[in-house]
């Protein structure tokens, strides 16, 4: 099934690349894509997808041609419908979107209600693009904010947020079944996010305070004290790993040196996890020449956090 993605602005790629877990992205522009998709309903697992539209056509962002497409579609709704429209930064389109939605009007034939709408037509200015489509989902971002760390029973500073999380875990392409482990669980998170999506969720830490604090936060969580670098499990035997490895004074391991530490997860992590699928390790600096000994990476961002922290994810596989 051919779909538009609305997506949020938080990082000008993760959400585009986020949707390669559940389709394969065909087209992109600012703050939106389209992708081929098997199965629709999985697109409620993205963490940075605001709306997801049913394709039905595109064009380029000029009025002769909007109008050239909408005609050619020649649309009917037997519900009551309105059309709407977003022009992200950059777009290329002279036409305001009051013009637009005026023309979306003009062109579809049916009745039309823009207080109580029982379908929406929307139509996504990026570019030198304009991508059409019937809303079909806006995916709900409460539930993330019902989930921040801190309204967890145990919370501790520093934590990532659940969208990121979910991002992360989206990234690595994990699917309902497979295993997912976070070696530096600290409160669980990564855990909650994989768990809501049907994974198998692990967590370890080498301080027990944090897998006390776990075991609060997810009840029933399979969590254990283990240090990184002598995982407690055989070879090839994690699907995924998702992981934010922790940042100089935050390291539990007594008489490891940072770099040390790195060097010997990298080697867990390698040896655990299944060849040919992709795990995720995020870092607060640059370490992919390090990375590179033991994986190839996939992908890689950087995410600006604060002044003094800019986030390294990195998609690898063996």
């Amino acid at each position: 099934m051919k779909l538009i993605f609305e997506l949020w602005g938080e990082h000008p790629d993760i959400p585009r690349v986020e949707i390669s877990c559940i389709g394969r992205v065909t087209d992109h522009r600012v703050q939106v894509a389209v992708a081929e998709i098997s199965d629709p309903k999985l697109v409620q697992r993205l963490a940075y997808t605001h709306r997801v539209m049913r394709y039905q056509g595109e064009c380029s962002a000029d009025e002769e041609a909007l109008i050239k497409m909408l005609s050619e579609l020649s649309l009917t709704s037997d519900l009551p419908y309105c059309g709407r429209v977003k022009k992200m930064d950059g777009s290329q389109m002279s036409l305001s979107t009051t013009q637009m939605e005026r023309l979306i009007g003009t062109y579809i034939e049916g009745p039309v209600s823009v207080s109580a709408p029982k379908r929406i037509y929307r139509a996504i200015a990026s570019g030198d693009r304009i991508y059409f489509g019937e809303v079909l989902w806006e995916i709900d971002r409460g539930p993330y904010h019902e989930r921040k760390p801190g309204n967890r029973e145990f919370f501790h500073p520093g934590v990532m947020m659940p969208r990121m999380i979910r991002s992360l875990v989206n990234l690595a392409h994990a699917m309902p079944g497979e295993t997912v482990l976070d070696p530096f669980c600290g409160t669980g998170g990564t855990q909650i996010e994989a768990e809501l999506i049907g994974c198998k969720a692990v967590g370890t830490d080498a301080d027990p305070l944090m897998i006390e604090g776990t075991r609060l936060n997810l009840p029933g969580s399979k969590a254990a004290i283990a240090d990184v670098r002598y995982l407690p499990f055989p070879d090839n035997s994690i699907d995924h790993v998702v992981s934010d490895l922790p940042y100089g004074q935050s390291v539990f391991i007594i008489g490891s040196e940072l770099d040390d530490l790195y060097q010997s997860a990298l080697g867990e992590i390698r040896r655990i996890t299944k060849p040919g699928l992709r795990s995720v390790i995020v870092t607060h600096r640059d370490i992919r020449s390090l990375v590179s000994e033991y994986f190839t990476i996939c992908e890689f961002f950087e995410q600006r956090v604060h002044r003094s922290l800019t986030r390294r994810i990195l998609v690898i596989t063996h």
